[in-house]
């Protein structure tokens, strides 16, 4: 099976750290034995560079020999209008719920992209979302296929705590939260979690780690090193780095966004939070590093090994081809 990736968001020289969920998800199919080439632009919410990225596409390639095409986010599945093979399209979540600017309001150019992205989902063959709370953005009688994002657990994996700090240099006497995200997107809302730890017994000593600019391979020696992670997004799809925290059992505050309810739920270790006030961040995130253990969170995220996720992945591919 020969499928062609468009996507607007993978990897490059400038930002290597990009997106690293849907490499990993390129390698694990191709370990699968699925032949992938990958058709990575950069949109930028311009239609002028979709428009040469399009033209480009067709200059590097020729459809035909491709059996089906796979976009990865809603607005990437332009390029591969009008459709000339199956179109498979994976939305992730910012495609259908929108871009949050730096004033945390929703942008305009985060409405088009919506717009765009439910006119691609009526045009796919097949449609995959990584939550199900994203179907009602869909059109009427579309329906997709929740797939979340799957986890390399091998990368993925507990170490001991110590070993992990002394490997990234950190202290071992405080008790330290990861925010895994690039402090600067809006929606990460990074002020919250400065907040919240701002508001922490003194007596817990605790600081807030952040990796910004550190390689993939990196962040489970950083999950291990912490005690726990917090996240505080204004929404989310299905996010990749709470189920990557539960691989290294860290246990994990959240506010309630996404499918992070039905990852934690019931989860020793773990808070899914009220509000999103600081004050009840804090309480949270007090209760947990009090207790300093880990969370059994690995056993609730085997089923989401990448090896089986490329197993869904190419029983849609054959339905796309075999409705083509």
């Amino acid at each position: 099976m020969r499928v062609l990736v468009i996507s607007s968001q993978w990897p490059t020289p400038e930002a290597p750290e990009k997106v690293p969920f849907i490499v990993q998800q390129v390698e694990y199919l191709r370990r699968a034995g699925v032949e992938i080439s990958v058709f990575a632009f950069r949109g930028y919410m311009n239609p002028a560079h979709y428009g040469r990225a399009w033209r480009r596409l067709r200059r590097e390639y020729e459809l035909s020999q491709f059996d089906l095409v796979h976009a990865q986010f809603g607005q990437s599945g332009l390029l591969a209008l009008p459709r000339r093979r199956p179109l498979v399209v994976t939305f992730r979540g910012s495609d259908l719920q929108g871009i949050v600017g730096a004033n945390g309001r929703y942008t305009l150019a985060g409405v088009a992209n919506r717009l765009v992205s439910r006119f691609i989902a009526y045009c796919a063959d097949e449609r995959i979302i990584v939550a199900d709370h994203l179907q009602p953005y869909l059109p009427a009688g579309r329906r997709a296929h929740v797939i979340p994002g799957g986890v390399d657990l091998e990368l993925f994996r507990p170490l001991p705590q110590p070993e992990a700090r002394r490997q990234l240099g950190l202290p071992e006497d405080k008790r330290l939260v990861l925010f895994a995200a690039d402090p600067g997107r809006a929606v990460k809302r990074f002020h919250l979690a400065e907040q919240a730890i701002s508001l922490l017994p003194a007596q817990l000593d605790a600081a807030l780690i952040t990796t910004a600019a550190v390689p993939h391979h990196l962040m489970p020696v950083y999950m291990n090193a912490c005690d726990a992670l917090v996240l505080t997004s204004q929404h989310e799809g299905s996010p990749n780095v709470v189920k990557e925290a539960l691989a290294c059992n860290l246990p994990v505050v959240a506010v309630d966004v996404g499918d992070v309810r039905q990852r934690l739920e019931g989860l020793p270790g773990c808070v899914v939070c009220a509000s999103d006030e600081p004050e009840t961040i804090a309480a949270a995130l007090t209760e947990v590093l009090r207790s300093r253990g880990r969370t059994p969170g690995r056993e609730r995220v085997l089923a989401l090994d990448e090896r089986l996720v490329a197993q869904k992945i190419i029983a849609i591919y054959e339905a796309a081809l075999a409705g083509g």
